[in-house]
């Protein structure tokens, strides 16, 4: 009985200084680690949301580059940082859904950390070099079969968003493509604009100038309906292949975070993802807005881990 009595006591003082914990937070800087390079798509993200977010919170929040390994410089970075709410990741489908598929091992699980909301999904769109004699996906399919790797794609790197887009949509076409990985997307751009490599499914935010200057053409997109900005241009799916791929975005906690905390995060976040300027800006950046309530999201990100597993691993794509 007394042994009883005093782990109920441990329980109770416990869940007492949680409480006042989260009654007190914050009570300084609030960090959100970016486990990229700054000007990407993700990266735009974070810092869209960080001034509103500070705004809700009351205290500021800072965005810190990580970059390295395939994002999991940074991702196993916050799996490892204090849980306390101080260091929250910039979680997306390429660090927590995608990486599970492409590496044999981790140092971080996508458990390891808990949603605090979603911002915005992108899509992809596969850009072509202009003279490429192709201009639709089924064109290029039939030219892939009839030769099979003579057609070249370009990525930002090996296991990325970029290169999963592509060799999965040829994965499904059955055909077959030359990859042609790059240290990022600007590096590709500098070889697919005079026709160096044929193709690239790049983030349909920065293939957006690219092909609104004319200085590519759009093939395809990812997304399950045509974009607004470019509604002339046929989804995957339209052009016979069975495939789709949206990549979400939004911040992370540690999975051990403080419940009252993390409800704190939630609550703010949630405030700071409506306000109506937010919107705006990530729009304007390509991005769709997002507002999901936290069980659906959570939902979203166990789904999206299971099924890109399962695909990355059939379709045998591999970051090394």
């Amino acid at each position: 009985m007394r042994m009883i009595a005093q782990f109920l006591a441990s329980a109770a003082l416990a869940a007492f200084a949680a409480a006042s914990y989260g009654q007190s937070y914050p009570s300084r800087v609030v960090k959100v680690v970016v486990p990229q390079p700054p000007g990407g798509g993700f990266d735009a993200v974070a810092r869209t949301m960080a001034e509103p977010f500070s705004q809700q919170l009351g205290q500021p929040v800072i965005v810190e580059n990580r970059p390295g390994a395939g994002t999991i410089v940074g991702t196993d970075a916050v799996a490892k940082a204090e849980p306390d709410g101080y260091t929250l990741l910039l979680g997306a489908s390429a660090n927590l859904a995608l990486n599970p598929g492409l590496y044999k091992k981790l140092p971080y699980d996508p458990k390891d950390f808990k949603v605090v909301g979603l911002a915005a999904t992108f899509s992809y769109t596969l850009a072509a070099r202009n003279d490429l004699p192709f201009n639709s996906l089924s064109e290029i399919v039939a030219h892939a079969r009839a030769n099979p790797g003579k057609l070249t794609y370009a990525s930002g790197g090996n296991g990325t968003g970029q290169h999963i887009a592509a060799a999965a949509t040829f994965h499904i076409a059955g055909v077959k493509l030359t990859h042609v990985p790059y240290k990022g997307a600007q590096a590709a751009y500098q070889d697919l604009l005079p026709g160096r490599v044929d193709m690239f499914f790049d983030n349909s935010a920065t293939a957006k100038p690219h092909i609104d200057n004319g200085r590519v053409k759009a093939i395809a997109v990812s997304a399950p309906q045509r974009l607004a900005y470019h509604p002339q241009v046929p989804t995957v799916r339209e052009a016979g292949v069975d495939f789709e791929m949206v990549t979400w975005v939004g911040y992370f906690a540690h999975a051990d975070t403080p419940a009252p905390v993390l409800a704190r995060l939630r609550a703010d976040f949630d405030k700071a993802v409506a306000m109506p300027e937010v919107g705006a800006m990530l729009e304007k950046r390509g991005a769709f807005p997002v507002r999901m309530p936290v069980k659906d999201a959570e939902a979203l990100v166990a789904s999206d881990i299971e099924k890109w597993t399962k695909l990355i691993r059939s379709a045998g794509i591999s970051a090394d």
